[in-house]
């Protein structure tokens, strides 16, 4: 096989191989957008309203004995348009947030 044949072979290869591998791979998402958290008596929640991803609630709060220290909260993975809701303990709020990805 002579150079120009070779180089012609292994062009169509790279390419059939780009190909491939574009029309297999998975879609990009995006991260939830218009998201909000609500405190509401022993629980927590978060929802965001568009995007593609997936959100939880994440809450820190400080346990009354100081060698307890901090207790990390997490709810559920949920898709945008779902609430993210976590049951939380009497002790005092530090930080919350919502997580999405």
């Amino acid at each position: 096989m002579n150079a120009r044949k070779r180089a012609a072979v292994v062009s169509a290869a790279a390419f059939l191989t780009t190909a491939m591998v574009t029309a297999t791979a998975p879609g990009a998402s995006a991260a939830p957008t218009d998201c909000s958290y609500q405190v509401s008596g022993r629980q927590a929640s978060s929802y965001c309203a568009t995007g593609a991803g997936e959100h939880r609630i994440r809450v820190l709060q400080r346990h009354f004995l100081p060698e307890i220290g901090l207790i990390p909260i997490i709810g559920p993975w949920q898709p945008a348009g779902t609430a993210s809701v976590t049951g939380i303990t009497p002790h005092q709020i530090v930080d919350i947030w919502v997580e999405t990805r």
